[in-house]
């Protein structure tokens, strides 16, 4: 099925309920600073929630509240007749829905996915309320600081990425015909998100999910850049005097790893992700300089 690239003056019957058709059977992925934005209108810690509310490392919403809607499970912050306990706490994809978004480099699309909105099946009082645009919608879901998380976590997920470039060239690894790393980084890109949390090891889940950074709403993007200066600390601290090839590969491993596994929190399908990587790592292999 297609999608429909919607504008923001397009005219559709959107609007937001709490009836919960939309907190049943669905998969809803977070970044960190949602995680610590969901926890602080639970008012509990990052942790206490990431633990009793999220799988695979605290990337994804557990959705184990008993069936409701068209007997699908509920959403673990859902509560029948009430809606969602954390609504003003809702990840961005629970505040754009029915639509999607993509980005590409500063173009934003807002995206709908067939001719109808299945979701009001469920909500049919909606169809009664004026129209609102696309533009008016987005306001009033009060998306803009998720939005510049989304976005600028996808800065630090190619960062994370770059740092596993340069574990690859810079080392020497790559110009001593090292194969094995892009065959860590492709198997890699294939993990299913339970592999890729044991292959990453509690310690760089919690640095990854968990940073230890005060949530301020009111400055999302400051949050995620401590958040990467954080992770490139113990990047450095960790991998910056490594004397192995075993050891170079393993660090670059970990560097995609974390790539990737923030690209899942941030909707991105990892196989794509690393197809894309390694033809721009095969790209720069063969433009090397011969050292014969």
């Amino acid at each position: 099925m297609s999608d429909t690239i919607l504008a923001l003056s397009d005219s559709l019957p959107l609007t937001c309920t709490r009836t919960g058709t939309c907190c049943h059977g669905k998969t809803v992925c977070i970044n960190p600073w949602e995680l610590a934005q969901l926890a602080n209108a639970k008012g509990i810690t990052p942790r206490e929630f990431r633990d009793r509310h999220c799988d695979y490392g605290g990337i994804r919403l557990l959705f184990n509240n008993p069936p409701g809607y068209k007997d699908l499970a509920a959403c673990s912050q859902y509560i029948p007749g009430n809606g969602c306990s954390v609504y003003n706490g809702r990840p961005l994809v629970c505040r754009l829905y029915p639509l999607g978004r993509q980005s590409y480099g500063s173009e934003i699309q807002y995206l709908h996915r067939g001719n109808s909105f299945t979701c009001l099946d469920g909500c049919t009082s909606v169809l009664n309320l004026p129209k609102l645009t696309v533009g008016e919608y987005l306001r009033g879901q009060d998306v803009s600081a998720g939005e510049t998380v989304s976005d600028t976590y996808l800065e630090i997920m190619q960062r994370l990425a770059d740092g596993a470039f340069a574990l690859l060239f810079e080392s020497g690894l790559a110009a001593s015909g090292d194969m094995q790393t892009l065959t860590l980084w492709l198997r890699l890109g294939n993990n299913s998100p339970q592999e890729m949390t044991k292959y990453l090891g509690i310690e760089w889940i919690d640095r990854l999910m968990l940073p230890p950074i005060k949530f301020i709403r009111e400055d999302p993007r400051s949050f995620c850049e401590k958040h990467f200066e954080f992770l490139q600390t113990h990047a450095q601290e960790s991998f910056g005097l490594l004397d192995t090839t075993n050891a170079i590969q393993s660090a670059s491993g970990i560097m995609m790893g974390l790539a990737l596994h923030l690209g899942r929190a941030l909707g991105a399908n990892p196989a794509y992700l690393i197809h894309h990587w390694i033809t721009a790592a095969k790209d720069l292999e063969s433009k090397e300089p011969d050292t014969e």
